[in-house]
């Protein structure tokens, strides 16, 4: 029975063992922005400016590090084809899959730092924050830019998409089964979860990394000294002179000449503070518009559904992609937005049952428009390969830079909606009074019922108004985004007889 079960992960789909790699990432990535800003204010007892200082610190890190970690990687891949020694795309499949099998087990351990008090909190959260973001950076980056070089087809990209999709969903379970041991009094059986989890994660990226470089190095498609590639990212022939590497400011004008990028950077800008406002907001959201209209499960349930859902009404999505094509069903979700906000609005904020769909649909529509922009950026990708005729995709960086542009939208989510709130209503989430938020037996101050009304309705507004501007800004950037289509076809014709050859097939059930 045990070699039967050996066999079969020996040969399952390469598809499948890819998107393993989402689960091993989100079982730990849920819990840790579930908890540890908890674990910090109320565990730790971490002073407010210490808190603040972290935070600030790593939101420039945070921004930083993608690109950063995305030229390191794959700065030598900007040369253009010439003749001489080139990277093929197996050595560079193995190369992501050797930095995903160290940094793996890193991100699992860093993870594990956050859950015991080793320093002082203000210098712990920020050394944990930074520590933690710096590995997850660079599992995602490789990650993702796997996508990019694994396939060049829109069926098999949509393909390993749909399985960390699935295993995106499986992970977000470990969220449910924390709530069983969550208790800030006592400690020890939280640490022990996530020890747990930990490892896991641990196993699970050694394993599939391993499966995956096996898999390709028993091919015969990349042969080259082992040790040497530790520490080189390509192989250089002697007798071939050493060519002109692009510099950080030719590839920025490169990028600055990209049509096709700078649109959708300006659309993936909104789509992060779309994203990111939901998920700051969604507690408020059900505070005080929901609140005294539903019980504590009926919330508890949108919040878990919340998590879940988006991962799972992915795979719908990308079966649409299959038959649509990324673009329409990405436009399709826009309007969609736009429609939901409109009938919500005009239906006004007493209508509990549509007021629930909506806040629920619109933060798992959202989340899942955000999951299939991978793909877009892939072909981006591409098309950046075809357009400079880059020896090799250069995924890991552009994927980097799509970041650096788009983070922001991380910042501005908050700012934003604070300032909208307060402007409108005179709430100021950081002055007031935190025993307010607790519900309690006492009735509330005649001040507090007072701006309840004002603030419910200004919270309505927020809900609606956001994703109508949203979507209208959205749809006026996609407009102008033309790869898809013929012109789509034209560069994936084109990146493929460039690669003709070394593209290794992504076996695929």
């Amino acid at each position: 029975m045990g070699l039967r079960l050996l066999a079969c992960v020996f040969h399952l789909p390469t598809a499948v063992i890819y998107g393993s790699l989402s689960l091993f990432v989100s079982i730990l990535h849920n819990v840790f922005l579930l908890y540890y800003v908890d674990t910090f204010v109320s565990v730790y007892k971490i002073d407010k400016l210490s808190f603040w200082i972290g935070e600030t610190v790593f939101l420039i890190w945070n921004s930083l590090n993608d690109p950063l970690f995305g030229w390191l990687s794959d700065r030598v891949f900007l040369s253009t084809q010439q003749a001489g020694a080139e990277i093929s795309s197996p050595e560079v499949v193995l190369k992501r899959l050797r930095a995903l099998s160290h940094n793996g087990p890193l991100f699992a351990i860093s993870f594990l730092a956050f859950w015991v008090a080793w320093a002082h909190p203000g210098l712990q959260f920020l050394l944990c924050l930074c520590m933690y973001d710096s590995f997850l950076t660079m599992v995602d980056l490789h990650h993702n830019a796997l996508l990019a070089d694994l396939a060049v087809s829109a069926k098999d990209r949509t393909s390993l998409n749909f399985y960390c999709s699935l295993f995106s969903a499986i992970g977000s379970l470990s969220v449910f089964m924390s709530y069983a041991v969550w208790n800030k009094e006592d400690f020890f059986s939280f640490r022990i979860f996530c020890v747990l989890l930990a490892l896991c994660s641990i196993v699970g990226f050694t394993l599939s990394t391993q499966l995956l470089r096996q898999r390709f190095q028993a091919d015969g498609k990349a042969k080259w000294d082992q040790e040497s590639t530790l520490k080189e990212l390509y192989i250089e022939k002697l007798s071939v002179p050493q060519e002109k590497r692009i510099t950080l400011a030719e590839y920025l004008q490169q990028l600055s000449r990209h049509r096709n990028f700078l649109w959708f950077v300006c659309m993936n800008l909104v789509q992060v503070f779309h994203c990111h406002f939901n998920s700051n907001f969604f507690p408020l959201f059900l505070e005080h518009l929901l609140s005294d209209q539903i019980s504590v499960s009926t919330g508890s349930f949108l919040l878990g559904v919340s998590y879940i859902a988006p991962h799972l009404n992915n795979l719908y999505f990308l079966s649409l992609c299959r038959r649509c094509g990324v673009y329409a069903v990405v436009r399709g979700l826009f309007f969609l937005k736009l429609a939901l906000s409109v009938v919500m609005l005009l239906a006004g904020p007493d209508q509990v049952y549509l007021l629930c769909i909506f806040i629920a649909s619109n933060r798992v529509f959202t989340e899942g428009t955000c999951k299939l922009l991978n793909l877009v950026v892939t072909d981006l990708v591409d098309e950046d390969l075809v357009l400079n005729r880059r020896k090799q995709a250069a995924s890991a960086l552009l994927f980097g830079m799509v970041a650096l542009v788009t983070k922001p939208g991380q910042t501005f989510a908050p700012l934003i909606g604070t300032w909208l709130l307060c402007a409108y209503t005179g709430y100021d989430i950081f002055q007031r009074n935190p025993l307010n938020n607790v519900v309690s037996a006492q009735p509330k101050l005649e001040s507090a019922a007072a701006l309840e009304p004002t603030l419910r309705q200004g919270c309505f507004y927020l809900l609606v108004f956001v994703p109508i501007t949203c979507a209208l800004l959205q749809l006026l950037s996609w407009s102008q985004f033309n790869l898809h289509g013929k012109r789509l076809q034209v560069v994936k014709a084109q990146r493929q007889s460039l690669t003709q050859g070394q593209a290794p097939e992504v076996k695929t059930i």
